[in-house]
């Protein structure tokens, strides 16, 4: 079994797999299947996990009850409960951390993320989530801050605050997009910042299922469908376009992490197969040619 590289996440000195768990489509499934798809993601050395705070949380609790806890990273949110969604008052804040950490079985977290904001004054004038969010870091509930989220803007307001450690940027460094790369990608870097790369598989449009051409057109803002024609492109070279997709964000200059959204232990498995696979530094090299994106492979 071919074993994912480690990263390490800027400042924060966390050392991950370079594979990360995402929790947004595992936490809809029954608990057996949960626990089940958590563990074998343990067994293939994934080791930095994400929760969805306010969905199933427990399940996680569970399927790392009796691991070691250096064994793992565990990464929470908030923003995302149900009954509190997007609020992110100081109250909600620690609210949200506590409960996590109560389902989660466990005494600290390694990360929590600020959840998809829409303003980020709501999120960092005093009195308010960041805040509270710095002192409970000093209590040792939590290792470190960040924030996830798709606006670039956002990423460079919490970065400048000189206390995030870990931005989660998605959709935006794929095959379809690589409109990160010259926005947070070297502030990142010029600050020590780690990244967590999401969506590598463009939200199904990278899967190795066949796409459908107005959903990409929709998430891609109107312009011509791509991910069809690396998908026929893929297909008749006897490839799946996952791999490519997956290799793609693990060769990221910056480096990172990337955190694929699995559903159940079949998809955890394919996400590991995607992640340690060989592809050919030909096929490389005609994907380029086709497309204009790749991984150079002559370096």
């Amino acid at each position: 079994m071919p074993d994912l590289p480690t990263r390490r996440m800027g400042a924060t000195e966390m050392r991950p797999r370079a594979l990360a768990l995402g929790a947004a489509w595992l936490n809809r499934q029954p608990e057996g299947d949960v626990v089940r798809a958590i563990r074998r993601a343990l067994e293939l050395g994934i080791d930095y996990i994400d929760t969805y705070p306010g969905h199933n949380e427990q399940y996680w609790g569970e399927a790392l009850s009796g691991v070691p806890r250096s064994d793992y990273y565990l990464q929470a949110k908030v923003g995302t409960h149900p009954e509190r969604r997007k609020d992110f008052s100081a109250e909600t804040a620690r609210w949200s951390v506590t409960n996590s950490l109560r389902d989660l079985r466990v005494d600290y977290l390694d990360a929590v993320l600020i959840h998809d904001p829409d303003d980020m004054d709501d999120v960092l004038d005093p009195g308010r989530a960041f805040e509270e969010l710095l002192k409970m870091r000093e209590e040792g509930l939590v290792n470190h801050l960040g924030l996830g989220v798709r606006q670039h803007d956002f990423h460079r307001r919490i970065i400048e605050t000189g206390e995030a450690g870990v931005i989660l940027t998605y959709l935006d460094y794929t095959l379809l997009d690589q409109s990160v790369a010259t926005t947070t990608f070297p502030l990142a870097a010029e600050r020590d910042v780690g990244l967590i790369l999401a969506s590598p598989l463009g939200m199904g449009l990278l899967t190795g299922v066949e796409p459908d051409p107005e959903t990409d057109r929709r998430r891609h803002g109107g312009r011509e469908s791509r991910a069809h024609d690396m998908w026929r492109w893929c297909r008749d070279r006897g490839t799946n376009i996952r791999y490519l997709a997956m290799q793609f964000c693990l060769a990221a200059p910056v480096g990172g992490i990337v955190m694929f959204g699995p559903a159940d232990t079949r998809q955890v498995e394919e996400g590991y197969d995607a992640a340690t696979a060989v592809i050919p530094a030909d096929l490389w090299g005609g994907f380029r040619a086709e497309f204009g994106v790749g991984v150079d492979t002559t370096g």
